[in-house]
């Protein structure tokens, strides 16, 4: 079988793979806030505040992990890691279905951490077989992959949430991401032949040295941290919004479905996003992309029904759904293949703090000022966000054309 073929079959097979990690890590989001209300009679307030740190911890750990996968993957292969993370992640949500406190659920969420760089790790795995030409489209079909589980998992989740209780959705939730490790056995790892020049291997200080000497490459990367902010700022208490607006019948059910409707906009756009970058430039698109998800945000702080909550999101995750692919694909150009790993495994790391900061910050905003400033200050994230890009790309525009 010819590389060719090989890079076709493991994107197939990891669209598979990503599918169930994504809707598996997703099954639990819309009520783990409400998770934590079944293990005693606590205020609001403190819900919102313990449903922030709970969800954050996991990307504490994934932030201090996260380059150390990403440098032992591009010395000893991203195949093994890929089946490490997954049967760690799907032991770990297995025994949140055993918990009977808040602190046993903040432990495994920290232990879950761990292992969480599974999406991160399998675009590594594809992009060191992709052509930097076609990173963009190729990166985003792989995300449809996660975004497509993600759709689903939210609805799965809160419909055995409501009928079956949230231990056994948890204990679900696990076998799904154990098919994820079972189908990366299938996969062959290889690596595209290396470019004139460049080593076989890099120490983390060249490495870092690599990322700092490109300054649109280091605002991409902390844009990451941007971005993440601003999403995860609504995830933990999006389904106590839900609630607010709709009341507390089938809660788990309609927080699904608000979890969803982002994702059904990321998956219509998520690889046209990818093949527009690869047309007209990474950088251009990203910036577009900031400014247009900073709009779409702002209207949130407004809404006063349930499905103009689900209209807000769906339309964000049309606008949102290309920064991932489109910003590894740049990082897909910007990166000799041998050290490809080791510097989205950083760029992960930046994702994850934006995720610790995120869920802190939007359930303590919540708490103190109300649901809709939150959507307000997420909106200005974005929007910083953007104008921080736009101007570098300004000051440096011979790193931010495609090569």
């Amino acid at each position: 079988m010819n590389a060719h073929k090989i890079a076709k079959r493991n994107l197939f097979i990891m669209w598979f793979a990503n599918f169930f990690i994504g809707g598996s890590m997703t099954m639990v989001l819309p009520f783990i806030s409400l998770y934590i209300g079944t293990f005693g009679d606590y205020s609001t307030q403190y819900i919102q505040h313990w449903s922030g740190w709970t969800f954050g911890i996991t990307f504490v750990t994934a932030f201090l992990f996260s380059p150390i996968w990403g440098r032992i993957g591009d010395r000893y292969g991203r195949k093994k890691i890929l089946i490490a993370c997954a049967f760690g992640m799907g032991l770990s949500i297995f025994l949140m279905g055993f918990v009977e406190n808040v602190w046993q659920l903040f432990v495994l969420r920290m232990f879950t951490g761990i292992f969480t760089g599974f999406i991160s790790m399998s675009q590594a795995f594809i992009s060191t077989q992709t052509p930097k030409e076609i990173a963009g489209r190729v990166l985003g079909t792989l995300q449809t992959g996660n975004i497509t589980g993600s759709l689903f998992g939210p609805l799965l989740g809160g419909v055995l949430a409501d009928t079956l209780g949230y231990s056994t959705a948890f204990k679900f939730t696990s076998i799904t991401i154990f098919i994820s490790g079972l189908l990366v056995f299938a996969t062959k790892e290889y690596r595209m032949e290396r470019q004139k020049g460049t080593k076989s291997s890099y120490t983390s200080r060249e490495v870092l040295s690599h990322i700092l000497r490109n300054p649109i490459l280091v605002n991409v990367m902390l844009i990451s941290t941007l971005v993440q902010v601003a999403h995860f700022s609504i995830q933990p208490i999006l389904s106590l919004y839900v609630g607010e607006l709709h009341g507390t019948s089938n809660l788990g059910f309609y927080s699904g479905i608000a979890f969803s409707a982002a994702g059904l906009g990321n998956l219509l756009m998520a690889r046209h996003w990818g093949k527009i970058g690869d047309r007209h430039g990474h950088v251009k698109i990203l910036v577009l992309l900031l400014f247009l998800t900073a709009l779409v945000y702002f209207p949130g702080a407004f809404i006063n029904h349930f499905w103009q909550l689900v209209f807000v999101r769906f339309i964000l995750g049309m606008a949102i759904g290309g920064i991932i692919p489109v910003r590894i694909a740049y990082i897909r150009q910007e990166a000799p293949v041998a050290m490809q790993g080791e510097v989205l495994g950083y760029n992960t790391s930046l994702r994850f703090l934006g995720n610790i900061i995120g869920p802190a910050m939007g359930g303590m905003v919540a708490g103190f000022y109300g649901f809709s400033a939150v959507f307000i200050t997420t909106s200005t994230l974005l929007l910083i966000a953007g104008l921080v890009l736009y101007f570098a790309m300004h000051r440096n525009p011979e790193l931010a054309r495609s090569h």
